[in-house]
C-alpha cells in the first residue's frame, strides 16, 4: 500500500500540493484528467479549490475523487512547500 494523503492545496494551473503521511510532498497535475467525464466539472476553479482530503486521499465538493495510490504515483515530489 501506497502513503495517505494528510492534506492537499489546490494551486494555479490546476495542480495540487500533496502531502502525504511518509512525509514527501508532491505535485499532482489535474489537467489531464479535466476533459474526462465528470472532472470537467472541475474546470470552474471555485469548484477545483473545493478539494479537501478525505479517508486518506482527496475529494471535491460535488463528489469527484482520485485513488490515493494515482495521486502518490503520478505525482512528482518537489521541495517541501
Amino acid at each position: 500500500m501506497y502513503p495517505r494523503v494528510e492534506r492537499v492545496k489546490p494551486e494555479k494551473n490546476y495542480t495540487l500540493i500533496i502531502t502525504f503521511n511518509n512525509g514527501e510532498v508532491k505535485s499532482f497535475d489535474v489537467k489531464p484528467y479535466l476533459d474526462i467525464g465528470i472532472f470537467k466539472e472541475l474546470k470552474d476553479l471555485a469548484l477545483f479549490n473545493s478539494v479537501r482530503t478525505c479517508l486518506g486521499s482527496i475529494q471535491w465538493k460535488n463528489g469527484q475523487d482520485l485513488c490515493p495510490d494515482t495521486l502518490y504515483l503520478d505525482s512528482e515530489e518537489i521541495e517541501h512547500h
